[in-house]
């Protein structure tokens, strides 16, 4: 039975992402910031293996995660944090936390997964981006940098490891679903404006992010590695 950890893994992408690798028989290890109720009961109530806590602000906590969870044969990176502002308001607060959660603790937790997955010959590494990676949006232009440089990992990484049976690949979402989003989803105005730069004409589900996980970790997806996979409806288009 392989085992994966999912970070962000209680709610949105990473939960419906969680939900699948346990239908499909993996051990799964939910993952939640700082609340380990919320976590348990995710746990339970998708039937995942194991739930843990990791503030992936805190390095300390992300260098001492794999000690709680041993070896993984697939990291699911997903957890990250957002701020709106446009560039000339970003404050050392919000440049430093989303960096070390987005970046940071990405490449952390690679390096500190990535040896046992060399040694056995087999891994998959999945990072979570976003669509505007590709786009210009003027409130997020710090997160879109960490989005950046977390890929630029990737392809570095994925390099590296390709002679060991490892792939390092990226997915960038567009417009989901998640409560990360209900304030424009839930606002008629902003949802329409938000759906009007979507050629497919809608939000997407975390559903829809499901199956590029699924294929990237399966034998389907051992030939692909370094790339990003783009699920937006055509947004960036």
């Amino acid at each position: 039975m392989k085992k994966v950890l999912v970070t962000g893994s209680t709610q949105g992408i990473g939960k419906e992402v969680a939900l699948n690798f346990v239908k499909r028989g993996y051990e799964v290890i939910v993952h939640c910031s700082k609340d380990i109720e919320k976590a348990n009961r995710i746990k339970e109530e998708i039937g995942a293996h194991q739930a843990v806590v990791c503030d992936l602000s805190n390095m300390l906590e992300v260098n001492s995660l794999i000690e709680k969870t041993g070896a993984v044969d697939c990291l699911i990176l997903n957890a990250s944090v957002q701020f709106k502002e446009t560039w000339d308001k970003i404050s050392n607060d919000t440049f430093d936390k989303q960096f070390n959660v987005n970046v940071k603790s990405t490449l952390k937790l690679i390096q500190a997964y990535a040896p046992n997955m060399k040694e056995k010959g087999f891994g998959r590494i999945i990072t979570l981006g976003s669509v505007n990676q590709h786009r210009q949006h003027l409130e997020l232009s710090m997160y879109s940098a960490t989005k950046c440089a977390v890929y630029k990992f990737v392809e570095v990484i994925a390099k590296d490891l390709a002679p060991y049976g490892v792939t390092v690949n990226n997915i960038s979402p567009g417009a989901i679903l998640t409560p990360r989003n209900e304030g424009a989803y839930n606002d008629e105005n902003i949802r329409k404006s938000v759906e009007d730069c979507i050629p497919m004409g809608r939000f997407g589900n975390p559903s829809d992010c499901v199956g590029a996980v699924m294929m990237l970790c399966s034998e389907d997806g051992a030939y692909i590695t370094g790339a990003d996979i783009i699920i937006d409806g055509g947004m960036r288009l």
